[in-house]
């Protein structure tokens, strides 16, 4: 992107960045917000407020008369439509996705059915788990090692890696701390990518793949928030071929589920295969972030890349 990339507004626009808010995410999204506040003030946009989201957000967001907010909220109440719906309400424009692709995509289960209806999208083979059922033969199918996890939770809150049915339980049971939806996803032997899809002139496009090999046993919360405990290498170590494919599906992931804006799409490698794993409508912007890291891969600072999902704010009419 060219360092006088053109802007959608002005720069006495009044501007909030909207973080913290009420999920299990809060201490990532602050550490985004505050990184994305100034980025916009060193892009010279004097009018930017960066606002705690808590239960009065509406009200503050009315009193403030605010114009745009750039949404740097991760998790339930920023990222499943929640504030979406609000700011849509409010007639605010605000940064990414809308209201259905962000509900739809918090939630790992309904993620997988509407990326089924393409056939060019591969995934690991799931059960879905809701509550009062039986998770043995809900999961009767699946072979292990399995993955279970809260169906609409970010940040690996409440995941954990089952090796064998005997596990099963006490791993259903830390999962539905968070949700009580649970999703049993078989395990992928392979190493892990994750690829960021952004827009200009409404027209997505992928960015370079980032690679990351955790020190850890997979990638949890502490190898994605602590630094120095993975090893992210960007571009991807993939045949051509290969990291066409990855892109070619992140795009077609991002326009199936009806994204806007801004996502970030996971998946696990195994021999050369791409699958799935999730769609982030909302990614981290903080200093050891995938998006910002990718982004910059392709020749694009921390500061234009905020001003480019900027750019795309709008009203998901």
């Amino acid at each position: 992107m060219e360092k006088n990339e053109l802007r959608k507004y002005q720069n006495d626009t009044k501007i909030a960045v909207l973080c913290g808010g009420l999920s299990s995410e809060r201490e990532v999204s602050l550490r985004s917000g505050n990184n994305v506040y100034e980025a916009l003030k060193r892009l010279g946009y004097t009018n930017v407020e960066k606002i705690i989201v808590d239960e009065n957000i509406a009200n503050v967001l009315k009193e403030k008369e605010i114009a745009v907010a750039y949404n740097a909220l991760h998790g339930k109440y920023g990222e499943d439509g929640c504030i979406q719906g609000i700011l849509e309400l409010l007639k605010i424009e605000y940064t990414g996705c809308g209201v259905m692709s962000s509900a739809i995509t918090m939630n790992k289960e309904y993620t997988k059915r509407i990326l089924s209806t393409n056939k060019n999208i591969i995934m690991a083979k799931s059960a879905f788990i809701q509550k009062g059922d039986d998770i043995y033969e809900k999961t009767q199918n699946l072979k292990y090692p399995l993955f279970t996890k809260p169906v609409s939770e970010g940040s690996s809150f409440g995941m954990t890696k089952v090796n064998t049915k005997e596990e099963l339980k006490s791993a259903y049971d830390t999962a539905i701390k968070y949700n009580d939806d649970v999703l049993a996803e078989e395990f992928v032997d392979g190493y892990f990518v994750t690829v960021g899809v952004l827009e200009k002139n409404n027209e997505p496009f992928a960015t370079e793949i980032l690679e990351i090999r955790p020190k850890t046993e997979w990638y949890d919360y502490e190898a994605k928030y602590t630094s120095g405990m993975s090893d992210f290498i960007v571009p991807a170590r993939m045949p051509e071929s290969v990291t066409n494919r990855v892109k070619q599906m992140a795009v077609e992931a991002f326009k199936t589920a009806g994204c806007r804006g801004v996502s970030r799409i996971d998946f696990m490698m195994k021999e050369d295969i791409p699958y799935l794993l999730e769609i982030n409508t909302s990614p981290g912007m903080t200093d050891i972030s995938d998006l910002p890291a990718q982004a910059k891969a392709m020749g694009i600072t921390y500061d234009n890349l905020v001003l480019l999902i900027l750019n795309n704010a709008g009203l998901n009419k």
